[in-house]
């Protein structure tokens, strides 16, 4: 295995690579604007731990790509610990080919929505086009009962119904040349209003089907034996957003409702450090070096 130096901008195959290798996780933190990005990379740094930073299409309208994206590029290469600058839920290639053309090390391309065949279609043509630029692609097989915007899945009547078939699976990594591939096993995108119930057999059984890297989307509010179990059976990259969004929140309005300052620049601050302090806790459940067992 090829050995990936530290402080240098990496693909999600190369990253994943560590994961592997120490049997842990990597987190996936979207970073909708520059207080967000600054949080999980100082977090990263702070922690000595390797870390995925993503753009999501469905935030685009916050910031867009073409701004957004190099920025996470520069602070990618600057900074101290191994960076993944990653597409999250690329749905349209549109969105797809600007990432590329930016310099993103790493697309997903989520036609997951789609019939299978379609899928695999789609897959293939834009695994094809990133390898040849040395990028990383991560599709999606079965779907998440809520959609990245968070709200329900239109036509899931049962988690179960969509979960992710390790035959199917099998067949579709062969085919399309993925490098990791997002599961669905019972976890939602958003804000969880009970304890998820993860099928961790399936994680298992998809794991040994594939051989490949797994991805865990809806990390927010699952418990830390959860994020243990999932990794224990093959999931190596989990994607979290929503509770490090809600810290940020929190924290802002903390600060206006103080009354001691009416500068921008204060709550922005405040955002910053409270996500900063999210992270943290992620990574280091996910990297398995937190030592107090933190629930997220």
């Amino acid at each position: 295995m090829r050995k990936v130096p530290f402080y240098v901008l990496v693909n999600l195959k190369e990253i994943l690579e560590i994961a592997e290798e120490k049997k842990i996780a990597i987190g996936m933190f979207n970073a909708t604007g520059f207080d967000s990005l600054q949080a999980v990379i100082a977090a990263a740094e702070e922690l000595n731990q390797p870390v995925i930073i993503a753009h999501a299409e469905v935030h685009n309208v916050y910031n867009d790509i073409d701004l957004v994206g190099p920025a996470m590029i520069a602070m990618a290469k600057n900074a101290r610990v191994p960076v993944c600058v990653h597409l999250d839920h690329g749905t349209s290639m549109e969105m797809i080919w600007r990432a590329l053309r930016i310099g993103f090390t790493s697309v997903m391309i989520d036609a997951s929505a789609l019939p299978y065949e379609e899928n695999l279609r789609l897959t293939k043509q834009v695994t094809e086009a990133a390898h040849s630029m040395n990028v990383s692609i991560e599709a999606e097989l079965g779907r998440l009962v809520t959609s990245e915007s968070g709200e329900a899945t239109e036509g899931v009547l049962r988690p179960k119904d969509f979960y992710t078939d390790p035959e199917e699976a099998k067949a579709f990594v062969k085919e399309t040349g993925v490098d990791a591939l997002a599961i669905a096993f019972g976890a939602a995108h958003g804000f969880y209003t009970a304890q998820p119930k993860l099928d961790f057999d399936v994680v298992k059984k998809v794991s040994e089907a594939t051989e490949l890297p797994l991805v865990m989307h809806g990390g927010s509010g699952v418990s830390d034996e959860g994020f243990r179990q999932a990794i224990k059976n093959g999931i190596r990259k989990i994607n979290y957003y929503s509770y490090m969004s809600k810290a940020g929140y929190e924290a802002a309005k903390t600060a206006i409702e103080s009354g001691k300052s009416s500068y921008l620049h204060d709550v922005e601050y405040a955002a910053m450090f409270a996500m900063k302090e999210g992270v943290k806790k992620a990574i280091g459940i996910f990297s398995q070096t937190q030592k107090n067992r933190i629930r997220l």
